[in-house]
């Protein structure tokens, strides 16, 4: 195979696994395996029944729903009221939704209703200057909604309420949407669990005993129950991506400093951490994806140039089947790595295209990257973060105290200790990783260009146990890495569930402003395998 002497870089080994390297990992490998056979003895078999959809309207695309209300084929009102009652039926199993604006949501829909048969629009100018008028959408607790809470799963903000919109938000409600639920997150939405000490622990909806991921994790497992029609999360380390991966939706990370960051809570404190976070949407239909990140970019939306029509017969495709072995994180499932194999063999079936395997040392490295990327010298850390930006908390006392009661997560106050003891800003570490980044920024710049995507795992393994990922921490290494270039991504869903019963799919990567290609992918792995499957209602 004739390979281009970027590919022939990006393949070479700069830095083989040492000796040392081989026995920790293999060491990390036995003791996952005996972690995992005592969490199944712990869990036994799957969760609780999960109830059925029975609505139809619960199984339509948030573009078809609005179609239909502009049509008055269906009415707002009718929309809104069968989310309700889906969160109702729901939400008791599965803690996913947080807060809620149900009472002020359906007089929202009464009005959106009122103007579209008041005539004073058409159909087509509706379609164009609100083209999601009366679809309710749900996000995250970190991500503002004005009188809603705010908490990012922080004790100490437990009964605060955002008094504006998040841009993003603002947006949306500008484009018709209409804001009706708050999903869960992770504390200060640094971990990938969603778990805190106001909200509890949210449950997967294809087995209880799962996590939904983190910190988006809440809004994706309310898609997947189809609790709601879509939802908007953030993403600095694969918290869209992971959450939509875990609960089998879609979810698309942006490329960097496309969409407004304002109105999150804790916000970047740097330049280069805004780069590296992104809200972007997370919907159970491809087609969704391409008309909400329209409108939440705003201004930048046409940098993306995202109704220029994609030629699928006529891009790069690459892939990769894992990171090369990185240090603690786990060996990638077999059914993951089959599912790029159908993929890869769907496009050259369908496009007749080579389709070319990569294998990127430096992937190796991803979670070293992403963990001295982070680091600022802006003076607030992680314990400044759980003091809710005022104070820096003494994550030992704390730690002592939550033996007694807790007002920190476990996982929160463990980053913190671990915190001072990464890579610190400004040291020859931290200048070497940097350097390091920025050299395979430009390497996959150059390979990807303006028509190529890469398809990678989104994580290593299906959805683990709750808590298990305490033993698996660095496996979020798989999206962190993408975060830190900059590039944008697309977590793609691949129907049929796996041998575990849960969802497996894949994160589709371009280059940076090239989204649309991520979302033509994705659009035509839904239409190959199935994107979405509703969650066994039986255990």
């Amino acid at each position: 195979m004739d390979t281009s002497p970027r590919e022939d870089a990006l393949r070479k080994d700069p830095r083989a696994p040492t000796i040392c390297m081989k026995i920790s990992n293999w060491a990390f490998h036995v003791c996952s395996m005996i972690v995992r056979f005592a969490f199944q003895l712990i869990y036994g078999k799957k969760g609780e029944k999960m109830p059925d959809i029975s609505d139809p309207i619960l199984l339509e695309s948030a573009s078809s729903l609005a179609k239909k209300i502009r049509k008055q084929e269906l009415t707002s009102v009718q929309v809104m009221e069968a989310f309700i009652k889906r969160i109702y039926d729901v939400n008791p199993l599965l803690n996913c939704m947080v807060d809620e604006r149900f009472r002020d949501a359906l007089l929202e829909a009464k009005a959106a209703d009122d103007l579209i048969k008041s005539g004073k629009y058409t159909e087509k100018q509706l379609a164009i200057e609100k083209p999601f008028l009366g679809v309710a959408i749900s996000t995250k607790d970190c991500i503002a909604v004005k009188g809603m809470l705010n908490t990012s799963g922080l004790y100490s903000r437990r009964d605060y309420r955002a008094s504006e919109d998040a841009d993003a938000i603002a947006l949306m409600r500008n484009a018709g949407a209409i804001p009706f639920a708050l999903t869960n997150v992770s504390e200060v939405c640094m971990w990938w669990e969603s778990n805190n000490v106001v909200h509890g622990r949210t449950r997967n909806p294809y087995d209880t005993n799962r996590i939904v991921g983190g910190s988006s994790g809440g809004e994706g497992c309310m898609q997947a129950a189809a609790a709601s029609p879509l939802g908007l999360g953030s993403d600095i380390g694969g918290s869209i991506r992971m959450p939509a991966f875990f609960n089998g939706i879609f979810g698309h990370k942006p490329s960097k400093n496309v969409v407004s960051n304002k109105g999150q809570f804790p916000q970047p404190f740097t330049e280069e951490q805004y780069s590296f976070l992104g809200i972007g949407p997370m919907v159970r239909h491809a087609e969704d994806l391409r008309p909400i990140l329209k409108i939440i970019a705003g201004e930048k939306a046409e940098h993306l140039n995202l109704d220029e029509p994609v030629d699928l017969s006529k891009l790069k495709y690459f892939y990769q089947e894992n990171d090369g072995g990185g240090r603690y994180v786990s060996e990638v499932d077999h059914d993951i790595v089959d599912g790029i194999h159908r993929i890869v063999k769907h496009l050259k079936t369908k496009f007749n295209v080579p389709v070319k395997q990569m294998q990127i040392e430096e992937f190796r490295q991803s979670a070293a990257l992403w963990f001295a990327n982070m680091k600022d010298d802006s003076g607030y850390g992680f314990e400044r973060q759980l003091g809710n930006l005022k104070t820096s908390i003494n994550p030992y006392t704390e730690m002592l105290k939550w033996f007694f009661g807790a007002k920190h997560t476990f996982i929160g106050l463990l980053t913190a200790m671990l915190d001072k003891a990464q890579c610190q800003y400004g040291s020859p570490k931290y200048h070497h990783l940097v350097k390091k980044r920025n050299k395979l920024r430009a390497d996959m710049e150059e390979l990807l260009g303006n028509n190529g995507v890469l398809i990678y795992p989104t994580h290593p393994t299906v959805a683990p146990y709750h808590i298990e990922p305490l033993f698996r921490a660095i496996n979020f290494s798989y999206t962190g890495i993408v975060n830190v270039l900059g590039f944008p991504a697309t977590s793609v869903p691949l129907g049929k569930l796996g041998s575990e019963g849960l969802p497996i799919g894949v994160q589709i990567i371009a280059n940076c402003n090239q989204d649309r290609l991520c979302l033509a992918v994705a659009e035509e792995l839904e239409k190959a395998f199935g994107g979405w499957v509703r969650p066994q209602i039986s255990i």
